[in-house]
């Protein structure tokens, strides 16, 4: 059986605290399609895309995020 690290469907919803229908609700899955992957040793291409890029995207939220901060930050600072 494949270890919770090697499964990206259990790390993932494990990581972000996430229910699997969360997670599945998140990459446009469904509960049961999301639950059989997180058993299975290997998931469809397609699923395994759709996580990496809502990995990717809440990770370019954050940047975004922290820039924003910054910006504001700096407009603070300069008085504008």
């Amino acid at each position: 059986m494949m270890s919770e690290e090697l499964n990206i469907v259990k790390a993932t919803a494990k990581r972000l605290g996430m229910t699997y229908r969360q997670l599945g609700e998140a990459v446009g899955y469904s509960e049961g399609a999301i639950k059989n992957a997180a058993l299975a040793l290997e998931i469809s291409p397609s699923m395994q895309k759709a996580i990496d890029l809502y990995l990717e995207n809440l990770e370019l939220k954050q940047k975004l995020q922290t820039s924003e901060n910054f910006k504001q930050h700096l407009k603070d600072f300069l008085g504008n």
